[in-house]
């Protein structure tokens, strides 16, 4: 499959809870199929608590001003932690998420904090934050533990 690069104007802006239906409808098309491969719920309910847990952390990520994705980051002492992050299918390989994961890694390296985060095992995104130096140091019953040392 050809990848293909759009212009990208990307933002960021806090999520309100105006969006909580954007972020529903976001969570079901883009981790429904990891979900259930791993076993876990995909009901509405779920999603919700998901959506919810952290909110605070919500960012949405425009591209050109419309609203394409979820990065949910938090900050703690030692780390930045990507919590949740989500892109709409129809947005998948078109070089968003390499922009998106730039970003956190530059505020980290200004930080001087590593990034840590969950990825579930057979979720393709693996690829990409393997791509962007992230290293497995760990695993779950369901899920990689990754991290990104900046140099």
């Amino acid at each position: 499959m050809t990848e293909h690069k759009i212009s990208v104007k990307l933002s960021y802006r806090s999520a309100q809870p105006q969006d909580i239906e954007f972020l529903l409808n976001l969570r079901k098309l883009s981790m429904n199929d990891h979900l259930n491969k791993a076993g876990f719920d995909t009901s509405d309910q779920y999603h919700l608590s998901r959506i919810h847990e952290s909110f605070g952390d919500s960012l949405i990520i425009e591209v050109n001003g419309n609203a394409v994705g979820l990065l949910k980051l938090a900050r703690f002492s030692d780390r930045l932690h990507i919590r949740q992050f989500q892109i709409l299918p129809k947005f998948h390989n078109k070089g968003i998420g390499a922009k998106v994961l730039n970003s956190v890694k530059n505020k980290a390296n200004s930080l001087k904090l590593p990034i840590t985060l969950n990825v579930l095992f057979d979720n393709p995104a693996r690829s990409l934050y393997l791509r962007h130096g992230f290293e497995v140091i760990g695993q779950t019953e369901f899920e990689f533990q990754m991290r990104y040392q900046n140099a």
